[in-house]
């Protein structure tokens, strides 16, 4: 069995005071922390002024780099490897999960997910084998891990919007095509965004595009 790690990281009460009414998790990627993440809450806060924003710092040092966390490594990029390292980290990113909806006092039922590469990987991973279905997920620039289990491991199938930069030099853009074909086998409602122009990022268009998102799936 995994050891739990306790997670932690920045947040962002609602922006218009008050208990929130919405919780929007944010899972950064390699080699960054919460805090890199956590600054997309001030822009979706103008359309959800209600919601509370969390973004965890990954539990592990990052090994390519000399700063940074990252959830899993990805020095050994096998399948094997990949899912061996998300199976690791996930039950402790439930229990962080798990722990701000308790804080919050909100339900599943108005929680969403959102990741940015290997964020966007632990998103796709932990949402559909979470026991209570999440409100969405939005994915930036990720890959999906392991699609061939989701047959047997699906227990819900939130909504899904994947965004990706076709100029992406380190997540190859078709990894969008490929995740977008795994959900949708799977029974997964699937929506994507690409990026003319845009790397390995979020652009002002993709940040509007998952805002809209998010608000259209809390029913704001």
């Amino acid at each position: 069995m995994a050891e739990l790690i306790e997670l932690d990281g920045p947040r962002h009460e609602p922006m218009a005071g008050g208990d929130p009414e919405q919780l929007v998790i944010l899972l950064h990627g390699l080699g960054a922390d919460g805090d890199d993440l956590i600054g997309l809450a001030p822009h979706w806060a103008q359309n959800l002024p209600k919601a509370a924003f969390a973004a965890p710092n990954a539990p592990f040092p990052c090994d390519m780099a000399p700063y940074g966390y990252q959830w899993f490594s990805v020095q050994d990029r096998s399948p094997e490897a990949m899912l061996a390292g998300i199976n690791n980290v996930a039950p402790s990113l439930n229990a962080f999960i798990d722990a701000e909806l308790t804080r919050t006092g909100l339900g599943a039922d108005k929680l969403a997910l959102v990741g940015f590469s290997q964020g966007t990987m632990m998103s796709l991973y932990v949402a559909p084998r979470r026991d209570a279905p999440v409100v969405a997920v939005v994915g930036y620039s990720g890959r999906l891990i392991a699609p061939e289990r989701l047959a047997t491991e699906t227990v819900s199938r939130p909504p899904v919007l994947l965004i990706h930069g076709e100029v992406d030099d380190l997540v190859p853009f078709a990894s969008m095509a490929e995740a977008e074909t795994g959900l949708t086998g799977a029974g997964f409602t699937v929506e994507t965004e690409s990026r003319p122009g845009q790397g390995h990022g979020i652009d002002p268009e993709g940040l509007t595009r998952g805002g809209d998102f998010l608000r259209a799936e809390f029913g704001v």
